[in-house]
């Protein structure tokens, strides 16, 4: 070899697929048509009442998003994380959990919230600030938002071996066949080191745990090109367990890979990542403006891949609803985006110094002399204090 061969510079391997492209190796069951196809490893046989069950799903979960989003605008939630254009990888994954499994989310799984039964206004109660921390995990299985970056992944892994150690994976004695936990996080959580140490302690003990990175294109205002130079599906395979990416805009095809990884976490199988290969629509929060980093042309290639508009379609083409269905469908949506904003205005403020209540099962002296140095300072704020 030449000091030429040697100095040039090392051959580039082949870039990840770009933001509207995902390449051949997407798991997808319904066409951007709503033309159902077919897949040698996944496939979802459901009742035509299930179908329409799922669209409802995702007209709902927008209309709950599209509400909390309008509520921010006009000064009465601090902040909003949209989901626009996620609905179907999460309704599809969240529709694919059982009872016992737990969820791991963000803070932007509000359709997952959904499926799990929790209240949208107990989501816009953190938002708003009038809670004080949100909900009980374990009534809905579902773990409370978690804003610090990809720390979730740790927590669904730390659980999950303890499913293991409770002897809870594989047939039980009560007939059911086990539990798992699922992670949720995005393509720009990837990059930390949290989601990646989950990855080492899943695949070293074998944790029933499903990984669901929501790869929506962007990291804020960096694109995924930019964060790794292959598929990030493909990262599982260096730490010893399988990953399959998924159309994320799809909700059958997000349903049954969810399904799958499910059940393989449950019989003792290990960890999945799926990617579910999306975009976001909207802003980042409601503190962002994408149009200050990505095209116009973007979007618009697609919003032509709309998981509604698709599911939409394919239940015209199956002749499985009429006007009705649709009529009743929006006075749904009119009813409950109603009830958000009315339970969202009447929400009243916490007493402050009973954010101190439930810190630790038991009060601590140190949390004690905190709680009487608030209460000092808010008597500052007494009528008549001079």
């Amino acid at each position: 070899m030449s000091l030429t061969d040697l100095s040039a510079a090392p051959t580039q391997p082949p870039g990840p697929a770009t933001s509207t492209t995902a390449g051949t190796e997407l798991v997808q069951l319904l066409t951007p048509e709503g033309e159902r196809v077919s897949h040698p490893d996944y496939d979802v046989d459901l009742t035509d009442d299930e179908y329409r069950d799922l669209y409802r799903d995702l007209v709902l979960v927008r209309r709950i998003d599209v509400e909390a989003t309008a509520l921010q605008r006009q000064g009465e939630l601090g902040i909003w994380a949209a989901l626009l254009g996620q609905e179907a990888a999460q309704v599809g994954s969240g529709r694919a959990m059982r009872p016992k499994d737990f969820a791991f989310p963000t803070y932007r799984e509000h359709g997952v919230a959904w499926c799990k039964g929790v209240d949208p206004l107990v989501l816009l109660g953190l938002f708003r600030g009038a809670s004080n921390g949100g909900w009980d995990p374990q009534e809905k299985r579902f773990n409370l938002y978690t804003i610090v970056i990809g720390s979730q992944t740790l927590h669904a892994t730390g659980y999950a071996m303890g499913i293991t150690k409770d002897g809870a994976v594989g047939p039980q004695a009560d007939g059911s066949d086990g539990e798992a936990a699922i992670a949720y996080f995005g393509d720009g959580a990837s990059s930390q080191g949290d989601v990646n140490e989950a990855f080492v302690w899943a695949s070293v003990y074998n944790a029933p745990v499903v990984f669901f990175c929501q790869n929506n294109q962007w990291g804020i205002s960096t694109p995924t090109t930019s964060q790794s130079r292959i598929p990030l599906y493909k990262r599982a395979e260096g730490f010893g367990f399988p990953g399959v990416r998924v159309d994320g805009n799809d909700v059958l095809a997000s349903y049954a890979v969810t399904r799958k990884a499910l059940d393989d976490a449950r019989s003792g199988q290990g960890p999945t990542l799926i990617e579910a290969f999306t975009y976001r629509m909207g802003a980042h929060t409601t503190s962002d403006d994408p149009t200050r980093y990505r095209l116009a042309g973007e979007l618009e290639a697609w919003k032509l891949k709309d998981p509604l508009e698709r599911m939409k379609s394919f239940l015209y083409k199956q002749q499985i609803v009429d006007a009705a269905f649709f009529s009743q469908l929006d006075a749904d949506a009119d009813e409950l985006a109603a009830r958000i904003r009315k339970g969202c205005l009447e929400m009243p403020d916490p007493e402050p110094l009973s954010i101190f209540d439930d810190v630790y099962s038991e009060q601590t002296v140190l949390l004690e002399e905190q709680r009487e140095e608030f209460a000092s300072y808010l008597s500052g704020f007494a009528e008549g204090h001079s």
